[in-house]
């Protein structure tokens, strides 16, 4: 599983570098407020899955899947750190394929 940095924004902008995803995975540090960038640059469909954590108040969590078509660029966020943070702290993602699939974490 690849550790993928969060680019911080501001008022005078920031640049996304968005980085090939992991076969394994990825995961990012959240604040809370994170969210990320993906863009499918394949011929079909990939799913995203993120890795809910815990079961707060007893109840488990189902983890949740976004759908990104071919040729299409989502943005995702943000992630509630009590639900969605593991007990280091970060997001974890894994994906139905990595083939031309790129991520870029901010906040």
């Amino acid at each position: 599983m690849a550790t993928l940095t969060v680019t911080t924004t501001s008022f005078s902008g920031a640049t996304l570098s968005p980085t090939a995803c992991a076969g394994g995975g990825d995961k990012f540090l959240n604040d809370g407020k994170t969210k990320f960038y993906i863009k499918n640059n394949s011929g079909g469909s990939i799913t995203v899955t993120i890795d809910a954590q815990g079961t707060p108040g007893g109840l488990t969590i189902t983890d949740p899947t976004v759908t990104v078509g071919a040729g299409v660029e989502k943005i995702v966020g943000p992630f509630d750190s009590q639900y969605f943070n593991d007990t280091s702290g970060y997001v974890n993602l894994t994906y139905s394929g990595v083939t031309s699939l790129t991520i870029a974490p901010f906040n």
